[in-house]
């Protein structure tokens, strides 16, 4: 049982990227389906497809790496976590490395981008960071 599975995901495509694999598999729900949409939006990884395994949802990604190999996602982070919700207004949400990363937030009108949310005027919960 896993006690953060957003957590076990940001791991999950860390240690992929790490070891240059293609692909990784992690169960599926509906944040997580949220956070590949919104990486594939933004190009970090090729694609990510649904399918079942013993009747469990499960989510693949397909990463993508550069034309010499090098990894597109260089750091991913959770930012709020379970013991520590982090919560910004439309003025506060961070920059990630001065504008080259993203950050994912958790806002009423459903996931986004740090800087989709501040175009809408939007705070909420910093989920993660990306670069």
């Amino acid at each position: 049982m896993v006690t953060d599975p957003i957590a076990d995901m940001l791991t999950r495509v860390r240690n992929a990227m790490m070891a240059k694999h293609a692909r990784t598999q992690m169960p599926a729900s509906k944040i997580k389906l949220e956070i590949a949409r919104i990486l594939k939006d933004e190009g970090y990884i090729q694609d990510y497809t649904t399918g079942e395994v013993e009747e469990k949802a499960t989510l693949t990604l397909s990463l993508r790496y550069g034309p010499a190999g090098e990894r597109v996602i260089t750091g991913i982070e959770r930012v709020s976590r379970s013991g520590l919700r982090i919560y910004r207004k439309k003025d506060e949400i961070p920059d990630v490395l001065g504008g080259l990363g993203i950050s994912i937030v958790s806002t009423s009108q459903g996931l986004m981008t740090g800087a989709e949310s501040r175009r809408r005027g939007l705070g909420g919960e910093v989920i993660c960071n990306v670069w």
